[in-house]
């Protein structure tokens, strides 16, 4: 059976009729891949073919391409497809150098390529803004041309954008501490469309699939990371899971006019702070963690005045987070119970149990509510 006739993630991404486009971090790991493959070899691959997390092959065409005696640099346009993505025509390029035996990967940030200087960030200051996802693919493919042309697989990999400390001027990063250009993103390597439109017509498709499959529990999640969180967590099968993206309210309206027994949200820290914050659009561009309101469920949760200002003035969500679990306060429990009862407030009685569960980056649990909601949608 197709993904489409199951539902589910697979089913809600086809329906919105919109082409998927790469992310940077995809672009600079085929880049990557290609300049390695002249360094060893003497010729670029072109075009040049990658695998990502879940298993797909996109091939690449390069856009630039440089080999000396010393290192080789490849460079691939990023095509966002039909995301209004303020990167997409950039040309991502990475430059491989070899490194002394044992050195292992070592990644520096190229013109257009940012800086961390904040804690609270997915990677320590003064690192270069290549997340840990795009690093770890990076990784592999070294480790894989290496391994078939004969070469060490240590080396410098140096990621630049062209003119990305203008485009960066565009998004969170300055204000988040990435300083210099922009962030290399992306856990799957595939840009998935925004359309408000589409989008929430494909949940409402996912709610009905699932519905008709007889389905009693079935899970909103913001990303791929959350959605195997629940999946290990409940082992729902594919048509019970909503890819519910930014759009929590989209969800949340529809399950009441069509009820499920159960609904578990699961998403990142930061995003489902929004929703507990009363936002049901989760979307960067229209709602932002608001650190004085974490700061408060600090405060209920044993915070003390000292720690209450730091969460406030913390960075990050994450960084609040993580200043919380040192001095032993739940903010992510806090987080969970309150985006739970928000839920609740807005299916207005519909018989449908709630549950809530964050996650950090890296997919583990940092907090959890319990079930609940009318005593006759209770588990």
């Amino acid at each position: 059976m197709t993904s489409e006739a199951k539902g589910g993630r697979g089913a809600q991404l086809k329906h919105t009729g919109l082409r998927h486009g790469w992310t940077t971090g995809a672009c600079a790991t085929a880049a990557t891949t290609a300049a390695y493959t002249a360094l060893l070899t003497g010729e670029f691959p072109d075009p040049v073919t990658i695998t990502l997390p879940k298993g797909q092959t996109p091939a690449f065409a390069l856009a630039a391409e440089e080999l000396t005696d010393a290192c080789a640099m490849a460079g691939i346009v990023k095509d966002a497809g039909d995301d209004p993505d303020v990167t997409h025509g950039a040309l991502v390029r990475a430059t491989v150098r070899r490194l002394p035996a044992g050195s292992g990967v070592v990644f520096k940030a190229g013109p257009g390529v940012g800086t961390i200087t904040r804690p609270g960030l997915p990677l320590p200051v003064g690192e270069p803004a290549v997340n840990p996802v795009p690093r770890q693919m990076m990784r592999e493919h070294v480790a894989r041309v290496a391994q078939r042309y004969g070469g060490s697989g240590d080396v410098e990999i140096t990621v630049s954008v062209d003119h990305g400390e203008e485009i960066a001027r565009s998004t969170w990063n300055p204000r988040l501490g990435i300083l210099g250009g922009l962030s290399i993103l992306g856990t799957t390597g595939i840009v998935v469309p925004y359309s408000c439109s589409a989008w929430i017509d494909s949940i409402r498709r996912g709610v009905d699939v699932a519905r008709a499959a007889g389905r009693t529990h079935v899970a909103g999640c913001t990303g791929s990371t959350s959605e195997k969180t629940v999946v290990t967590a409940y082992d729902l099968p594919e048509d019970a899971l909503l890819d519910m993206g930014d759009f929590a309210g989209a969800v949340l309206k529809y399950v009441r006019r069509h009820p499920v027994d159960r609904l578990t949200i699961c998403g990142g820290f930061a995003k489902l702070s929004k929703l507990a914050a009363g936002h049901l659009d989760l979307h960067s561009a229209r709602s932002q963690v608001d650190k004085g309101f974490l700061a408060e469920l600090a405060r209920r949760g044993g915070a003390d005045e000292a720690l209450a200002a730091e969460v406030a003035s913390a960075n990050t969500g994450l960084a609040a987070l993580q200043l919380c679990a040192a001095a032993g306060v739940p903010l992510g429990d806090l987080v969970a119970v309150t985006a739970r009862d928000e839920a609740l407030a807005v299916l207005r009685g519909a018989p449908v149990a709630v549950d809530v569960i964050c996650i950090d980056r890296a997919g583990t649990i940092v907090g959890r509510s319990t079930v609940d909601g009318p005593p006759a949608a209770r588990p």
